[in-house]
This record gives C-alpha cells, structure tokens and sequence, in this order.
C-alpha cells in the first residue's frame, strides 16, 4: 500500500475505535467521548500495541504516516489552546478579585506543593528526569502538571451537569480563568533558555507591539473578517514563540489570551471549540499515545501515575476546602469546586508534551502524567453529580 492508503487506515482506526467503545459500553458518565480517545490513543502506542502486535504497528504507524498525523495534531492542538485562551474571563475575575485570588491561589498552591514532593520522590529513582533537565525544571514542571485545571473540558463537564451559565459555573471559570494565567506562566519560566534570552526578549517585545496593533485591527473588523485574522495571528505568535525557544504551544496561548471574547459570537466560539474536538483532537491524543513508554516496567509507570493522582487530588481539595472556610462558602460547594478543578485531561496533556518536547521529562514520566490525567478527569462527573443532587 502506499502512504495515503495507510495514512487512511490509520484514521479509520483513530476515529471508529473510540466511538464504538464508547457508544456500545455507554461510557459517557465517567468517561466522555474525549477521554476514551485519550485512552485509545494509549493503547494503539509502542507499549501496548506495539508490544501486542509490533508488525502492525510498524504497518500503520510507518515514520510516514506519523510525520502527517504530527502536521494535523500540532494545528489542532493550537487551534484549541487558542480557544481557552479567548475563554479567559479575566475582567469577571478582577472584578471579584478578593474571592477569586483567594480561591484560584490556594486551589493551585496546595496541588503544586504536593506535585513539587512527588517530583522529589521520583527523583530518587533512575529513568524520570529528562536529559537537558535542571532539576528545579523537573519539580516545577511535575509540581504544575499536579496543579492543573483544564478550562476547555471544565467547560464541556459543566454542560454536561447543566451548571454552566449558572451563577456556581461561573465562578469556577473565573478561578479557572486565574489558574490557567499561572500555568502557561510557569511554563514559560521553566522553558526559559538563558542561551536564547535575546530571541525570548525579542519575541515578547514584539508581542507586545503586534498584540496592541492587532487588538485595534481586531476592534475595527466585522467578525466574519475578525474569524480569518485570528488564525493568521495564531501562526504568527506559534511561530515566534518556538522560533525564540518557548514553544509553539506557548504561542498559542497568548494568540488567545490577548483577544476579547465579545469578539466572536458566543455560540459560534462554543461550535468552534466542539468542532475542533471532534474533526481534529483525536489526531491529537493518538499522537499523544505514540509517545507513551513503559520501558522503566509498567508497575512503576502505575505506581508513579497513582502517587502523582493522590497528590493532585488532595492538593486541589485541600486547597479549595481552605479557601471555602476563609470565604464563608456554603456547605457541600467546596467538595463540588475542588472536584471540578480537578479536571485535567487536554490541559495537561498540552502541559506534558511541551516539558517531554523540551527534554524536561521523560517518555516514562510523561506515561506516569498522561494516566494520571485520564484517572482525574473520569473521576469527575462520578464525584460531583452526587453531591450536585445533595445540594439541590
């Protein structure tokens, strides 16, 4: 066969897999649609499948076939970061500042500190730490990758329990909102190059002047015209921020980051980020999989994914169980804020490729994250549909 006839096999197998179990299991109360593609994409990976069948898997996963799926993942990934990033609602946050502060510091604090602890204790063992790695880089990075909150499934998780535009939605989003800002942030501290700081300096100057020459060009335009302009501004940003040695992710972020969401149509931006989910993130996720290794043994892989989940998950409830107290919230809303928070899967999976791109972490440690990432996020709308009935 040639390499668009496999090139095809291969999105057959990307796009009916998931559906099926997904639809014939009836999967969707604790895991959606995206985290079962998150899943699959898994186990068609070099530790599972190219374990189980090593000759279909070369088959169908030729460098070829890979090398194109890699062009689809990296502009769909972008696209959808570009959206959270139009999704902060920073002015609702400052407006509530006091609350939101408050909230969105310890949420992100306890996880990170514990995350940072875990990152210690993998430390001690060979086969975690990437090869250009400092080891502050390391903690920072796995510390964060505890702490995460991944704002665009937060979004579909809180239509799902019908809470989104109600007034409890929206302050998680804004807290989400602040904790997204710290996030790519920090990334962009770890992944500074003091080799390249001249490029880096360059390119957030020129940011800078360009984001306030293309906020007024953006303000002018119609928004059908505004919808073509953002997506030559998000090339433009992805390839100035991998050009000075961030990434292009990085770039991506802040592309959206410094647009304003009354730009577009609300129920347009909602059928964009949907889209986006279904026509191009599966691409993404099987990428992702193709990536997973076990070569330090399964057991530990396990065993690093369930110590870097009980981290996370008493961090950010901890965290918010705090912030509830200090704010005088009403019983049973810090159990339901801490567990949404708590979704992790797209976000930190964005998070850990950037750090395995970089050489921060390794395919072992990215493995540990990405299992990680899917246990957090199925265990979700399982925790929070109870106590939603409770309270209502």
């Amino acid at each position: 066969m040639n390499t668009t006839e496999v090139f095809l096999i291969a999105m057959l197998i990307i796009f009916s897999l998931p559906w099926v179990v997904w639809r014939v299991f009836n999967t969707d109360y604790f895991a959606p649609l995206v985290v079962v593609q998150i899943i699959m994409g898994i186990l068609l990976g070099p530790g599972v499948l190219g374990k189980w069948s090593p000759e279909y898997y070369q088959f169908v996963f030729a460098p070829t076939v890979v090398q194109s799926l890699n062009g689809i993942a990296w502009w769909a990934v972008m696209l959808f970061v570009m959206i959270a990033g139009v999704e902060l609602d920073l002015g609702q946050a400052w407006k509530h500042r006091r609350e939101s502060g408050v909230t969105a510091g310890l949420a992100l604090g306890s996880p990170l500190l514990l995350g940072c602890g875990a990152a210690l204790v993998l430390l001690q063992f060979p086969g975690w730490i990437g090869a250009q790695a400092q080891q502050w880089q390391f903690v920072t990075g796995i510390g964060m990758a505890c702490a995460v909150t991944a704002l665009p499934i937060l979004i579909l998780l809180m239509e799902k329990l019908d809470i989104l535009r109600q007034p409890l939605g929206q302050r998680i989003l804004r807290y989400a909102s602040l904790d997204d800002i710290a996030i790519w942030g920090v990334l962009a501290l770890i992944l500074m190059d003091w080799n390249r700081i001249g490029r880096q300096a360059a390119f957030l100057v020129g940011f800078i002047v360009l984001g306030w020459g293309f906020r007024r060009l953006m303000a002018w335009l119609q928004e059908r015209d505004r919808w073509y302009v953002s997506l030559i501004w998000l090339a433009l940003c992805g390839f100035g921020a991998d050009w000075s040695g961030l990434h292009f992710m990085v770039g991506a972020f802040l592309a959206g980051a410094i647009m304003d969401a009354h730009w577009f149509n609300q129920d347009k931006l909602d059928q964009l980020r949907h889209h986006v989910l279904l026509v191009m993130m599966p691409v993404f996720f099987l990428s992702t999989g193709l990536r997973t290794n076990w070569a330090v043994g399964g057991v530990e892989v396990f065993a690093a994914a369930g110590l870097l989940l009980a981290v996370s998950v008493a961090g950010k409830l901890i965290g918010v169980r705090i912030a509830g107290r200090v704010l005088g919230w009403a019983p049973g809303e810090a159990g339901i804020i801490g567990w949404l928070l708590q979704t992790k899967a797209l976000i930190m999976i964005i998070f850990a490729n950037i750090l395995l791109d970089k050489h921060i972490i390794t395919s072992e440690s990215f493995t540990a994250l990405l299992l990680m990432a899917v246990a957090s996020t199925m265990l979700t709308v399982p925790m929070v549909a109870p106590r939603m009935a409770r309270k209502k």
